[in-house]
């Protein structure tokens, strides 16, 4: 299927202060000290993010979703959503805006009226400048996110039109994802997030199924991890660089490349219907910055999971970076998007 001619909104640069744009409690915060690089396993640097560090069960990096303390540092730097947010929107799948486009046209009070999507855990709001202006129609973003100062750049960096000039406003909320009840989703149009389902447990994915249904509100949960890599040329190690990442994806009891299965029928029992399209990545030597910190955070990881693993690696990893920086490297990080198109709550189609 050809791509449809949108143009993408490019990736904005980190903003230092907020603008005079249509946002409410988005909080300026300057870059942090706690976003400095970690060091990869060849004691280069890695962008927090794209590195080994495990958060806690059932918390992504930049969502919190239990009540674990105020101070404790995100893990994202908001370069490494940067980065890789051109990736991210080449893969996302085209194929299910059109389904999407015609749910949210025939939502029950729609005639005239606006869309609101929440996008739960923004980052630096990809998503939004991915999404809204291939929607038509007035719409109004709630953007969750742990993080203030990626809540800031989501909101400053926003959209500001609809793919028909209709305008596009957004609000930011700071808290616990895993509060989100349909009751929160009163009046919502669309919920949306990105490699998100991944870093979840089965019950916190449960429990997002039960609050879109309960709404009767649609989901497009896009760039889920799974599991496959391929890279060229084949290695030996590839395989087991491979499972012991996806062993590290599923620590303490969280999904990784199970989640995307999980939601499919967590959705299903919930009266939605389910589609499933790849979204992956496809790197070569234009994105080698993007590939580089990928490799060092997916060896790394692995590493992490299975130290024996540690010196072999090491020679592994230096061997795909110097290919990388030969631009002979090509890698296909697969992913899946999912369309939950959950029943309206009156009933209507």
């Amino acid at each position: 299927m050809t791509k449809p001619a949108t143009t993408t909104q490019p990736a904005a640069a980190i903003p230092a202060q907020p603008g005079p744009r249509d946002v409410t409690d988005a909080a300026p915060g300057p870059v942090r000290d706690d976003m400095a690089p970690e060091s990869g396993t060849d004691g280069s640097t890695v962008i927090p993010g794209a590195g080994p560090a495990a958060p806690r069960p059932g918390e992504r990096a930049t969502v919190r979703l239990r009540d674990t303390g105020e101070d404790e540092p995100p893990r994202y730097a908001p370069e490494w959503l940067q980065l890789r947010e051109p990736a991210d929107a080449d893969a996302r799948s085209y194929e299910l805006l059109d389904p999407l486009r015609i749910r949210l046209a025939n939502l029950p009070g729609r005639a005239g009226g606006g869309l609101v999507v929440h996008d739960i855990g923004c980052g630096t709001g990809s998503m939004g400048r991915w999404l809204a202006p291939r929607l038509d129609g007035t719409q109004h973003w709630v953007l969750h996110d742990r993080d203030p100062y990626l809540l800031h750049f989501a909101a400053v960096a926003s959209p500001r039109s609809a793919a028909d000039g209709s305008h596009v406003t957004v609000e930011t909320r700071r808290g616990d994802v895993a509060r989100l009840t349909s009751d929160a989703l009163a009046g919502a149009s669309l919920v949306t997030a990105s490699a998100l389902l991944d870093v979840l447990t089965r019950e916190e994915v449960v429990a997002l199924a039960a609050a879109c249904g309960g709404a009767g509100c649609p989901a497009l949960l896009t760039l889920s991890v799974a599991g496959r890599v391929e890279l060229t040329a084949p290695h030996p190690m590839d395989e087991e660089i491979t499972e012991a990442f996806n062993a590290h994806q599923r620590r303490g009891g969280l999904l990784g490349p199970d989640a995307v299965t999980v939601a499919a029928e967590a959705f299903s029992e919930h009266g939605a219907t389910v589609r499933l399209n790849p979204s992956p990545w496809r790197l070569g030597p234009e994105q080698a910055a993007l590939t580089e910190q990928w490799l060092r955070g997916w060896v790394g990881a692995a590493v992490e999971e299975r130290p024996d693993l540690a010196r072999r690696a090491d020679a592994y990893l230096a061997e795909r970076l110097a290919a990388c920086a030969a631009g002979e490297l090509r890698a296909v990080v697969h992913h899946t998007d999912l369309l939950a198109l959950s029943r309206p709550v009156d009933g209507s189609a």
